[in-house]
């Protein structure tokens, strides 16, 4: 529903100069990093959990939309108010609490940038592992809403992995804490668990107690170009078997290679060209071994050139590498679908085979790159204008059937927001979306909470047990 000037008037009076109704603001906080888009009709600047509850009691009593919002760089529309109502903006609860180096946890506002914790833990000789690509940008709470991959999740899990516990306001305005600042705790049912990844649908967090590690002493990279994707893929699997594990391995396919030439520390041969870049960390012993084991397995694997391995700027120019390939498909493209499916690691040739096959089939450049560690592969499927924007929906329509038929999942870490959420059907059953269904029921019975987000919208019929439930 549209707000009324009434309800305006009344959000005014509560929140002050903190409920922004200028078109600048409303324009800033329309749409995420996917290009899904839904103009907002007023955005709450939130300060404090007090400012969340009250305004998801007032939407409770008015029946308005309550849309979470953390540093906008999502790729699954899940900030977006496509239903308008007020944009949640916790981009103001930015405090990084403590940083306790003898718990070896910190404690930290949501609307705290990815990186800049990170930072901070580092000076204390202590690590922040969970590292996706727009760290620089996204939140702490963003993250742990999607529950945020990354490179580094190969070695070191993700987001869920270091989130102890919560405080969360629910949609009815009430506030809790789940979890412990202990490491372990089986205290109840994992609520932390449940609404880490709800993608801000079943609550807002305002405070996340996050498990640290102690820093690793160092890092070296390496990258090796294959003659071709299979060849590539059939080397990662080498690098496990042999019994090292990487803290990152990641591949890029002839089309991503081609745009950051550039870039690149060799020439690109061939026309099936694929490169994967490597790296290990621990000890400056460990990681040197590992890192010129790794080398070798490349080598023995059937790479045709593996660069030695390298630290300090070095590294970090290969990086630059990676970093770049989204940056690049995203300004070179009129129409940009970031897919983000995963495989078993198995089917990654499968995976890669089936790119081409799409590509010829629905007349469109499709870019892959991403975590072949773990089988999360990005796939970027683009076309030169806007016409060809049907054709890419059919395309990833294609390719979602088929990686569900690998055994995979439609996201292995965008989330599924608005983007996805029609592929959601094709991968739960209807017995897990009706479960799921009723866990948001019960928490937010009037849907004022990221509303038509993640799950379908229940059916008329199971509103009406909804309702005979509750007399």
């Amino acid at each position: 529903m549209a707000l009324s000037p009434e309800i305006l008037s009344l959000l005014s009076r509560e929140f002050g100069e903190r409920l922004d109704l200028s078109p600048q603001i409303l324009a800033e906080c329309a749409a995420d990093a996917s290009g899904i888009a839904g103009v907002p009709e007023a955005v709450l600047l939130a300060q404090d959990a007090a400012d969340v509850s009250r305004l998801l009691i007032l939407a409770n009593e008015h029946g308005f939309p309550v849309i979470p919002r953390g540093g906008g760089s999502g790729l699954a529309g899940g900030a977006v108010a496509h239903r308008g109502g007020v944009v949640l903006s916790l981009a103001g609860l930015s405090r990084i609490l403590r940083i306790s180096p003898a718990d070896m946890i910190a404690e930290v506002e949501p609307g705290v940038i990815t990186l800049s914790l990170r930072q901070e833990a580092e000076k204390l000789g202590l690590c922040y592992p969970p590292d996706p690509a727009g760290m620089d940008l996204s939140t702490i709470g963003g993250n742990a809403a999607t529950n945020a991959g990354g490179p580094s999740c190969l070695k070191y899990g993700v987001t869920r992995d270091y989130v102890l516990g919560l405080q969360a306001v629910l949609p009815s305005g009430e506030i809790i804490r789940t979890g412990a600042g202990t490491r372990k705790s089986v205290a109840g049912l994992d609520l932390t668990r449940l609404l880490v990844g709800s993608e801000g649908t079943l609550a807002v967090i305002t405070a996340l107690t996050l498990k640290l590690i102690p820093k690793p002493q160092a890092a070296v990279a390496l990258a090796a170009l294959f003659p071709d994707p299979a060849t590539a893929t059939r080397a990662v699997t080498a690098v496990f078997q042999a019994g090292v594990f990487p803290c990152a391995l990641e591949f890029m396919d002839r089309a991503c290679l081609t745009l950051v030439a550039d870039l690149l520390p060799f020439p690109i041969t061939g026309p099936g060209a694929a490169m994967l870049l490597v790296e290990l960390d621990g000890s400056p012993q460990a990681a040197a071994l590992d890192a010129e084991r790794a080398a070798w397995i490349m080598d023995q694997a059937g790479a045709t050139r593996v660069l030695p391995p390298v630290s300090g700027q070095e590294r970090e120019n290969l990086w630059a590498v990676r970093r770049q390939i989204s940056l690049r498909i995203h300004e070179q493209a009129a129409v940009y679908l970031p897919e983000d499916v995963a495989v078993p690691l198995s089917r990654i040739p499968d995976l890669i085979d089936r790119l081409a096959e799409l590509g010829q089939r629905f007349s469109l450049s499709i870019f892959a790159f991403g975590h072949a560690g773990d089988g999360n592969i990005h796939v970027n499927i683009t076309a030169e204008a806007e016409s060809g924007r049907e054709r890419a929906e059919e395309c990833a329509s294609a390719l979602v059937t088929d990686v569900l038929a690998m055994g995979g999942t439609i996201s292995g870490e965008h989330g599924v927001g608005l983007a996805k959420k029609k592929f959601l059907p094709l991968e739960l059953s209807p017995a897990n979306l009706a479960l799921q269904q009723g866990i948001k029921a019960l928490l937010d019975p009037n849907n004022v909470l990221n509303p038509g987000k993640v799950l379908p919208d229940r059916t008329a019929s199971a509103l009406v047990r909804d309702q005979d439930l509750k007399k």
